[in-house]
């Protein structure tokens, strides 16, 4: 095989739904961890999600670079903590200070760490 078929891995809508909503609900439980961050509903957890995820993929697609909390040492913590705090500006319901997206990126990034689908 030389076409990386073997490397190439294939996502369903259902497996991008259930990702969705594991984001989510790493999300709200992150907010309930962190001081300065607060998500006003799931739906609105569901959406910032959806936001963080496209921010990620933009990111790496013109950098390079992976942005998850662990991905690229104190640069792709510092990245994920700024898409973090972006998102308030975007999504209304979110409600995060710099301190609260610092602290949730590194909550994000451990629970990333222990649960095998990539949250960011």
């Amino acid at each position: 095989m030389t076409d990386n078929e073997g490397q190439k891995k294939d996502m369903s809508w259902g497996g991008l739904i259930i990702r969705f909503i594991i984001v989510a609900i790493v999300l709200i439980v992150t907010s309930l961890f962190t001081p300065g961050y607060s998500i006003s509903s799931f739906w609105v957890a569901l959406i910032q999600g959806i936001v963080i995820v496209g921010l990620d993929y933009i990111i790496e697609a013109i950098t390079g670079m992976d942005a998850s909390p662990f991905g690229r040492g104190i640069s792709g913590f510092l990245v994920s903590a700024l898409i973090i705090y972006l998102t308030k500006f975007i999504i209304p319901g979110v409600h995060i200070s710099v301190f609260g997206a610092i602290v949730a990126a590194l909550v994000i990034g451990i629970i990333s760490y222990i649960l095998p689908i990539k949250v960011m």
